[in-house]
């Protein structure tokens, strides 16, 4: 398992474009950002290539979501705006080759019922997978926990998995994050195991307080055994808020993680 910073929440004292630097120089080996498109997708190419990082993941285009709304990806009404986000999407990863994009599923929009909006997110996932696919990038979605965003659609490993089936994709797979299962009350190794095999990729908070590792009471080496005995070989991402010190500061886990073999 290798380890990424997502620059969405780490290095924030810095421009977005410095910030590929600085993960570098941590020893981060690679960064994911969760919207690039208010720069230039050359621009943030040419940053990563003198940092020499790859980019992990990126999100579509969420809309409103972040400000409280639904967002794209399960409103029926919104399909054109989706399929705008789709595009979008699929310029930047022309540039920046991602080694995965993340659809976020998104709220329960006012006056949809909860079906329709499954089956809007459904094949919005299927389309999505089917057009990353000749690029050779995995599509995921990912659970977010209803406590700090109530109303989103899927939070349990349960609820992934019924989208597994129902996308029916080879190039779909989920996204999981120890801090939104741990949020709900959900046991990690449990959570892992439910959805062995159909990890595309792991981030990481503690809980609560979303954390650096050591902040919290979340029992790091025991998720992290799980996900080794579940096969998971893939990237972990720190997406943690670093508090008032800064990022720097907050980073006293990295050196025992990089020393255990990450």
């Amino acid at each position: 398992m290798k380890l990424c910073a997502n620059l969405s929440l780490l290095f924030t004292e810095l421009p977005l474009l410095e910030r590929i630097q600085a993960a570098a120089d941590a020893g981060f080996a690679g960064v994911e950002i969760q919207f690039p498109y208010a720069l230039a997708a050359e621009e943030l190419h040419a940053a990563l290539q003198r940092a020499g990082l790859p980019l992990v993941l990126i999100n579509l285009p969420a809309g409103d979501l972040l400000g409280g709304g639904p967002g794209l990806a399960a409103v029926p009404q919104r399909q054109a705006e989706f399929d705008a986000a789709l595009a979008q999407a699929l310029a930047y990863a022309q540039v920046l080759q991602p080694q995965c994009v993340n659809v976020l599923p998104g709220r329960l929009a006012e006056g949809v019922a909860r079906g329709d909006a499954l089956a809007t997110l459904v094949g919005n996932l299927r389309r999505t997978a089917e057009a990353f696919a000749p690029l050779g990038i995995q599509v995921l979605a990912e659970a977010i926990n209803p406590l700090d965003m109530p109303g989103f659609l899927i939070n349990t490993p349960d609820d992934l998995n019924m989208l597994i089936a129902a996308v029916d994709h080879r190039n779909f797979a989920v996204q999981l994050d120890f801090y939104h299962m741990a949020r709900q009350g959900l046991e990690l190794p449990a959570c892992i195991a439910a959805l062995a095999g159909r990890i595309g990729h792991m981030q990481f908070a503690d809980c609560p307080g979303r954390g650096a590792p050591g902040s919290g009471k979340l029992d790091f080496a025991e998720a992290l055994a799980a996900l080794r005995a579940s096969g998971y070989d893939g990237w972990l991402a720190a997406e943690y808020k670093p508090g008032a010190a800064g990022t720097a500061a907050s980073l006293g886990w990295l050196a025992q993680w990089r020393s255990a073999g990450m």
